[in-house]
């Protein structure tokens, strides 16, 4: 297979593109590598945030109830989102389109009763739960 010249021409462009590219990123490498400084000392590695010497390590436990209301958020915005396209359209969508953002609105609703039935949006501690479900034992308990 031999090569028309517009052919060749085309991958000597690719070529000279590829080379270029190379070249600059070398270049970008290169240039701190030879100019940067090469001291080190104690001090040097340590981290440095805003003027303030960091303590501890940078790995921090987080509950993981911080990401659940992450997905939360993120849930309730794309159902907004499809609420307010479908509130764009509604009389293009005529009563099928409002019985479906009905039912889109239940089955997130249902939704939310579920998380709330099950105590996934309980934010208290396991102990303040456990008195407060001792107290309501004690009110049940007294009422009789």
């Amino acid at each position: 297979m031999s090569l028309t010249p517009a052919q060749f021409h085309e991958y000597l462009t690719i070529a000279a593109y590829l080379g270029g590219v190379v070249f600059l990123l070398a270049f970008m490498l290169g240039i701190p590598w030879l100019l940067g400084g090469r001291a080190t000392g104690r001090a040097k590695n340590d981290p440095f945030e805003s003027g303030v010497v960091s303590q501890g390590g940078a790995r921090l436990r987080l509950s993981a109830k911080f990401y659940l209301v992450a997905m939360f958020f993120v849930i309730f915005d794309v159902e907004a989102l499809y609420l307010f396209a479908w509130s764009v359209s509604v009389r293009e969508s005529g009563w099928v389109g409002f019985v479906e953002a009905v039912t889109f609105i239940v089955i997130l609703l249902a939704g939310l009763v579920y998380l709330v039935r099950i105590g996934a949006l309980d934010w208290a501690p396991e102990q303040l739960r456990r008195r407060r479900l001792q107290q309501e034992q004690l009110r049940a308990q007294e009422s009789k």
